[in-house]
């Protein structure tokens, strides 16, 4: 089972993106899971669920790591016993995982039609009302929301609002970063935005911006 991609980030971070072409059966051969992830996937309800699980379990592999390594905080954050620090995504028939020595977020999301009913949900009009047509604005909405998820993921804080909380700075379709601000709880953040584009899928990977905010 092949790698679809594989992303270098420096030499403590690595991305890692499968495109799901198994059946279910074929993926659970040559992975160990726990009790805790067999039942998890027994309540599981959706087929693709259960695949990009199962995905991801196998990216855990390629990098030296299995079922065992992984748990999550009540918050649903996955960790590693490692100490290193994972951030895992899966849309449809991709699964990704990210793996680092530092915090990081990553999502990867489909571009769909959908996305133009909820995007006043979390990102004001003016980002994206100026693009020539629906394909671009789909494009763009897709891009944003996965930084603006991958955020999330990395903050980590109940109560963050996509919409009011966290910007993802202007860029032009194309471009392969940006940075985003976070301000919650009296506290300003920013962030490293990397973007990655694939077939149909958008997303991108994010970690904390170290150099001065302002």
């Amino acid at each position: 089972m092949p790698i679809y991609k594989t992303i270098t980030i420096d030499e403590h971070s690595r991305l890692l993106l499968w495109n799901i072409e198994e059946s279910l059966e074929e993926l659970y051969n040559g992975i160990n899971l726990s009790q805790a992830s067999l039942d998890r996937l027994d309540n599981m309800k959706s087929l693709v669920h259960k695949k990009g699980y199962l995905a991801v379990r196998h990216l855990l592999r390629k990098e030296g790591l299995s079922d065992m390594d992984l748990y999550y905080e009540d918050s649903g954050k996955p960790l590693l016993n490692n100490g290193k620090c994972i951030t895992i995504s899966h849309s449809h028939n991709f699964a990704a995982i990210l793996v680092s020595n530092v915090c990081m977020g990553l999502d990867i999301e489909k571009q769909q039609d959908k996305i133009l009913q909820i995007a006043n949900k979390f990102t004001p009009i003016h980002e994206y009302r100026t693009l020539a047509n629906d394909d671009a604005i789909i494009r763009k909405l897709t891009l944003v929301w996965a930084a603006k998820e991958a955020i999330y993921k990395c903050y980590s804080t109940k109560g963050v609002s996509f919409l009011n909380d966290i910007d993802v700075h202007d860029f032009d379709l194309g471009s392969p970063n940006t940075r985003a601000t976070l301000q919650f709880n009296g506290q300003k953040h920013v962030y490293e935005v990397h973007f990655i584009e694939f077939e149909e899928f958008a997303g991108s990977y994010v970690f904390p911006f170290l150099g001065n905010p302002s």
